[in-house]
Order: C-alpha cells, then sequence, then structure tokens
C-alpha cells in the first residue's frame, strides 16, 4: 500500500509515518516546514520505503504516483501557531483538503481528514459528542483553525456525496508526546519546557479550565483504525482520552513526575479559550473498537525524557514509577 501523508514533519505526521513504515507501507510525505521539524524528515528519509516532497497543500501540488490512501495532517495546530498567519491557515484548511480531495477523486483513494476538538468550540455540552454542532466565535482569533477544519469536514462530505470520494474524519483531542515541538505552544508543552527550565509555569485564568490529555501512540492506533474501517464508517469520530485534568492537576502530575513543587504564574485567559474539553468516544468504541490505553500518568515521564533531550538538557531519565 502507497500511502500520501500531508503534515509529516509535524509530531503526530511524524509519529503516524513511523508506525506505518514499520507495518510495510510506502510513503510519500509532504510538508512545507511552516511548523513542522526538518529533522523528523531526516529520520525518516533512512527508513525503508519513505518518499519526501516540499510542498504546501495551499499550491499546485507537485506530481505525486498513485495512492490509496490520503492522510491530512497539513495545518498548524497549536492556538500561538494558527493565529501567527491566519490567512495562511484558511488556506491550508480550505484550499489543502480541496486539492487533496481532488487527487483522491483521480487516484479513487481514501481520505482521512485531520479535524479537531476545536470545532466544538467553547462547548455548551459536555462530554462532546460527534452530534454536538459546537459554539464557535466565527470572527474571533480561534476562528481561522477553528472554522478553517468545520468548513474543511464540510468539503469533504460534499466530495462524497457529489463525487462519491471515500472519506474519514477525526475530530482529534488534546494529543501530547514524544517528538512534540517544545514550542509547540499547547499546555503540555508549555509546562514541561518551563518547568525543566527551572521557570514558573504560565496558568491562565484560574487554572480550573480542563483539557483531556491523549497519548500520541494512542492517536495514531486510532487514526489508522478509523483509515482501515469499513466504507460505511465516514465519521465524524473523536480521537481522545476521555480522562479530564484541571490546568492546576495537570501541573500537579508534571511536579510529581519531577519530585517538586512547580511554582505558577497567573496571566489572563486568552480570548475564546474553551472553559472545558472532554470526548465522549462511544463512537471510536463502537465502531473503531477503540479506546485510549495510556494514562497521563504513564505517558508524562516518557514525554518529559523526550523534552530533555530535545531541549539539551540533563539526559537522566525520570521515574516511571
Amino acid at each position: 500500500m502507497r500511502i500520501l501523508v500531508t503534515g509529516c514533519a509535524g509530531f503526530i505526521g511524524f509519529n503516524l509515518c513511523q508506525r506505518l513504515l514499520a507495518e510495510g507501507a510506502a510513503i510519500i510525505g509532504i510538508d512545507n516546514f511552516q511548523t513542522g521539524s526538518r529533522q523528523h524528515v531526516r529520520e525518516l528519509q533512512v527508513l525503508k520505503n519513505f518518499q519526501f516532497l516540499a510542498a504546501d497543500i495551499a499550491q499546485p501540488l507537485p506530481s505525486i504516483d498513485k495512492v490509496g490512501q490520503i492522510y491530512n495532517l497539513a495545518c498548524p495546530a497549536s492556538p500561538p501557531h494558527y493565529q501567527r498567519d491566519p490567512i495562511q491557515t484558511w488556506k491550508t484548511s480550505i484550499l489543502g483538503i480541496l486539492q487533496i480531495l481532488e487527487l483522491a477523486e483521480r487516484f479513487g483513494a481514501t481520505v482521512l481528514q485531520a479535524s479537531t476538538s476545536e470545532v466544538y468550540g467553547d462547548p455548551t455540552q459536555h462530554p462532546q459528542s460527534e452530534t454536538y454542532w459546537g459554539n464557535v466565535n466565527p470572527i474571533g482569533p480561534r476562528a481561522c483553525y477553528d472554522e478553517g477544519k468545520r468548513a474543511a469536514e464540510s468539503l469533504c462530505f460534499d466530495f462524497q456525496r457529489t463525487r462519491g470520494v471515500a472519506i474519514k474524519i477525526a475530530r482529534i483531542f488534546n494529543t501530547y508526546g514524544p517528538h512534540m515541538a517544545p514550542d509547540d505552544g499547547r499546555v503540555v508543552s508549555n509546562f514541561i519546557t518551563q518547568a525543566l527550565r527551572g521557570e514558573a509555569l504560565t496558568v491562565y485564568g484560574d487554572g480550573t479550565q480542563t483539557r483531556s490529555f491523549c497519548y500520541i501512540d494512542d492517536m495514531v492506533d486510532g487514526l489508522i483504525r478509523l483509515m482501515q474501517s469499513g466504507p460505511d464508517v465516514t465519521g465524524p469520530v473523536n480521537l481522545g482520552n476521555p480522562d479530564e485534568f484541571t490546568m492546576l492537576e495537570l501541573a500537579a502530575q508534571i511536579g510529581a513526575v519531577l519530585g517538586r513543587k512547580l511554582p505558577l504564574a497567573a496571566k489572563p485567559l486568552p480570548t475564546d479559550d474553551p472553559k472545558q474539553r472532554r470526548p465522549d468516544i462511544t463512537r471510536a468504541k463502537q465502531m473503531l473498537d477503540w479506546q485510549p490505553r495510556q494514562s497521563l500518568t504513564a505517558g508524562l515521564p516518557p514525554t518529559i525524557d523526550y523534552f530533555r533531550r530535545a531541549l539539551g538538557l540533563d539526559t537522566a531519565k525520570v521515574s516511571h514509577g
């Protein structure tokens, strides 16, 4: 099976490529390095059956050999990154998926669109199920990503209904683990890098807002299961860990791994920052026989180990107990 992975140099894309290559797939990876890592591509290029194309999916695509599956992971995913150039975020979300869907139509390929829990906005339903239409501010600073992903989902279903393109929609909730960028800008990377550098952890608002954190190996497993599901499974399907933590609880867990109490620094809550985020994964359980296996307690130590190496700090492993 030849598979196209856009955003292959990103956090989830890199881990997905590693897994697919280990399982014997041939991968064509695309990335424009807007937020992806060149080191990730170098590591993939030494593996068998990986081909890299430097390209922006919002621009005319280079010549691509026929593929049977396409994972579309190309788009900045953290607020600091997607807000840095919101117009480019729109282009990647809309023009990018349009070109990917047209490519899939030409090849007869299946497209898995990496959507996001951000389509639910600041939710009034908790936990969030796939039938919930969301509470998104369409003119706020997060809208380039939230509404871009919502529009991309809509376009996928229009291609399915009118042109018969096979689609899968994954709504990805907060994901963490090794190979996450130290400057990712989301709370897990922020807290860990600040803690390792001896800085106070930046807590926005009163720290009682919640998130649910899925370890990267579980997320990759969910994506592959969704891609391999039957033609009747289109999604959207929530992929995430339903264990819910406040920001203060996350800080305490990281402190427990490091063996010390971590100082906190309060800042105002950003505009439209969701107060609660927790996936209802009933569909994933029923349709994919999938649920996360790794707890936050088990996933933080290897993640912190990775960040130590990435930051060039003391490489002594933290306790995995």
